[in-house]
C-alpha cells in the first residue's frame, strides 16, 4: 500500500488552531446522564467563613450553569460539590474541586470563578516542609513577594499566571506552561535561589520566542549561567589588648555575688516589708522621672516661637544701653521676680 504520508491534504490549512480546546457544550454528551454521583468535600479555615458566607451565592449561581450542586457548612467547616442528573460535561466536576480549593486558600470568589474556563488550570504549592528553620522561611517566602509586591507582579506578568502567597502555601492559577515554570520558581526559591535568577531567564526566553529563527534551535547559549557561591562573611575582629601588663603572683578577686552586694548594701538585712517598700519607692520615683519629662515635652509644643522682629528689638536695646542702665533694668528684673 502506497504512504499516505506527504500526499496533499487540502481541509488542514495553517490557520487551524490543533491545540485550541473547543468548548463541550449538552448536545456534545451523547451518551446521557452520569450512572454515579461523584462529590469532593474541602475544609477551609474559621477566618474564611464569614467572607464565604457573603459569596456563597455568587459561587452558587455560578455553578448552576454547569449544572453541579454546592453545599456549604459552616458547623463542619467544609465545602462541598457534587454532580447531578443534569451535569453533562464530565471534567465540570473536577474544575469545581479546584474552585472550593482555591476559595479555601483565600483567593477571592471573583479570581476563583476563572478556573471554570477552558486552558486554565490551578497548583497549590506546599511550602512549609521545605525550610526548618522559621526565619529562615519567612525571609525567604517574603522573596517571592519581593519589596511592595514587585517580584510577585513580574512573575505574574512573565508567566501569565494569579499568585497567591498565603501561609504555608502559594496558589496560582494560569495555564500550565506557567504553572510548571512558576513552582520550579518557587521551589528554587525555598531552595536558597533568588527568583530574580529566574525572572531574567524567562525575560530572555521570551525575547528569544519572538525571533522565529531561534524557534528550531537550542537556547542554552543564550541563557545566563548562574554559579552557587558560598560567600563566607567576614566574622567581626575581636579587640585585643597587647599592652604588657604588670606581673602579680596572686589571682584575681573572685566577682561579688548577689549576696555580697546585699550586705554592702545593707538590703540584706532588711526585713520583707522594708525591702518590698524599698522597692515601691523606687518604683514610685522613676515613675516620677518620666512624668517630669513627659510633661516637659509636652509644654515644648505650647512656646511660642522668636519672630525676628522681637529678637532684633532686643539686641539693639542692648547696644544702646550704657552700663548703669543694664545694671539697673537686671535689679529690677530681679525685684520684680521676688514679689511674684
Amino acid at each position: 500500500m502506497p504512504s499516505t504520508h506527504n500526499v496533499d491534504k487540502p481541509w488542514d490549512t495553517e490557520d487551524i488552531d490543533k491545540w485550541k480546546i473547543e468548548e463541550f457544550k449538552p448536545e456534545d454528551a451523547k451518551c446521557g446522564p452520569f450512572l454515579n454521583e461523584s462529590d469532593f468535600q474541602v475544609k477551609f479555615p474559621k477566618y474564611r467563613e464569614q467572607y464565604l458566607r457573603e459569596a456563597w451565592p455568587l459561587v452558587t449561581r455560578t455553578l448552576e450553569k454547569f449544572e453541579i450542586a454546592c453545599q456549604l457548612d459552616l458547623i463542619d467547616g467544609s465545602m462541598t460539590v457534587k454532580t447531578t442528573r443534569k451535569t453533562y460535561d464530565p471534567s465540570s466536576i473536577l474544575k469545581a474541586r479546584d474552585l472550593i480549593r482555591l476559595l479555601a486558600r483565600s483567593v477571592p470568589v471573583p479570581q476563583a470563578i476563572k478556573i471554570l474556563e477552558d486552558g486554565m488550570a490551578m497548583d497549590v504549592i506546599k511550602i512549609n516542609g521545605m525550610v526548618r528553620n522559621k526565619s529562615k522561611f519567612a525571609k525567604r517566602r517574603q522573596r517571592i513577594l519581593g519589596p511592595n509586591g514587585s517580584t510577585l507582579k513580574a512573575l505574574e506578568l512573565l508567566t501569565g499566571c494569579y499568585i497567591l502567597v498565603q501561609g504555608n502555601t502559594v496558589a496560582c492559577m494560569g495555564g500550565y506552561k506557567g504553572l510548571k515554570e512558576l513552582r520550579r520558581v518557587v521551589e528554587d526559591c525555598m531552595k536558597n535561589i533568588h527568583p530574580i535568577y529566574h525572572i531574567k531567564e524567562l525575560m530572555i526566553k521570551r525575547e528569544l520566542a519572538k525571533d522565529p529563527a531561534l524557534a528550531n534551535e537550542d537556547w542554552s547559549r543564550f541563557l545566563p549561567q548562574f554559579k552557587k557561591r558560598n560567600v563566607q562573611r567576614k566574622k567581626p575582629a575581636k579587640v585585643v589588648d597587647k599592652s604588657k601588663k604588670v606581673y602579680t603572683p596572686f589571682p584575681p578577686a573572685p566577682e561579688k555575688s548577689k549576696v555580697d552586694l546585699q550586705i554592702e548594701s545593707g538590703e540584706y538585712f532588711l526585713s520583707k516589708q522594708a525591702k518590698e517598700r524599698a522597692a515601691r519607692e523606687e518604683k514610685e520615683a522613676k515613675r516620677k522621672e518620666k512624668q517630669i519629662e513627659k510633661q516637659k515635652e509636652r509644654e515644648k509644643d505650647f512656646v511660642p516661637p522668636m519672630e525676628d522682629g522681637d529678637e532684633k528689638k532686643s539686641k539693639k536695646r542692648k547696644r544702646d544701653e550704657t552700663k548703669e542702665e543694664r545694671k539697673a533694668r537686671k535689679e529690677m528684673e530681679k525685684l520684680a521676680i521676688a514679689k511674684e
